[in-house]
Order: C-alpha cells, then structure tokens, then sequence
C-alpha cells in the first residue's frame, strides 16, 4: 500500500511503541529469561531498573528504538501472554481503523473524479488500497465493497461501522493465523 503516514501518525506510533518498552522495562528477571528479544534488549531492560525520572524516560525512548529494530510480534504475544497486556490488540484495533479511513478516503476520491467527468459511480470501482487489502487480508470483497459503496453515497454511520467490522474480522484472523504459526 502506497498511503502517505502523516507526522502525527508516526508520533502516535512511536508513542504506542514506547509504551511496549514501558511495559517490558518492567519484566522482572524470571520472565527475561524466557524473553523472545535479543541480548541488546535485555540488556536496555537491565539498564532501566536503577534509573529515575528523565534518564528512565530516555532509556524506554532507547529500548522502543532497540524493539523496532526486532521482531516485535514475538515480544507482543509474551507480553500478553505473561502480563496480559493489551498492546497487540491495540494494534490490530488501530490497524482496522487505518484500513476503513484509507479505503474509504480512496472511494471518496474516486467518487469524486468520476462525478468531475460526468461518469456513474460504480460500486466495483478499482482502487490501489481496496485491492492490497483484499489481497493481504481475506473477507468478502462483495460485502466491503457494498458498505464502502452505501457509507460515501449516503454517509450513514452504520455502513462506516460495518466497513469496520469487516476489516476489524479480517485483520483479527490473520492475526490469529500468525499468532499459531509462531508457536
């Protein structure tokens, strides 16, 4: 997908990340033993127990740049299953939310481009998001397509929320499906 990501998009991203490293910071020595991160991050890990204030902040700033340079679904289902954190769902929630704005965004455009040329809108229309999206995730494209169809011609809040839940099922399963290929 060729979607621009806005500073503040990257901001919140980056905030999301740290608040992972808060958590792992807080991983006593048992549970760094059965740690899925490298020798770098336990190191970070050991490095934030004694320190206070700005310098602890700095050092969970260090540790979120250290995670983003690993694989990170390994370390998010640890974290959920031994601390029972909400991060990963948070992230599939989030990217949901980014699959509907974008692929609507992209329905709107094309509405409009073919309402500038006197053309009808069909709901088949062709779309670089839409597409990447069926084609990374799977779910009925006959259902989103419709939803994402009736929400930009009407804009009825219940069709935006079903455009949601398709995508939310969607990305849920191949969560799912990724999560038992790494045990």
């Amino acid at each position: 997908m060729t979607e621009r990501i806005s500073k503040s998009a990257r901001k919140r991203r980056f905030k999301q990340e740290e608040e992972g490293a808060e958590e792992i910071a807080l991983l006593s020595d048992k549970d760094l033993k059965n740690f899925p991160g490298s020798k770098d991050l336990k190191n970070a890990i050991i490095a934030c127990r004694g320190l206070k204030g700005g310098a602890r902040k700095r050092q969970i700033k260090y540790l979120a740049k250290i995670m983003r340079s690993e694989e990170v679904d390994e370390i998010l289902y640890f974290l959920a299953d031994k601390k029972g954190s909400q991060l990963k769902n948070n992230i599939v929630h989030k990217e949901a939310e980014r699959l509907r704005d974008v692929i609507i965004n992209e329905a709107i455009d094309d509405r409009q481009d073919c309402l500038q040329h006197g053309l009808v809108w069909e709901p088949d229309w062709s779309g670089e998001e839409i597409d990447a999206a069926v084609d990374r995730y799977s779910f009925d494209e006959g259902d989103l397509r419709k939803s994402v169809y009736q929400y930009v011609r009407t804009r009825i809040h219940g069709h935006y929320r079903e455009v949601f839940r398709i995508l939310k099922a969607a990305v849920e399963k191949d969560e799912f499906q990724r999560r038992v290929e790494c045990q």
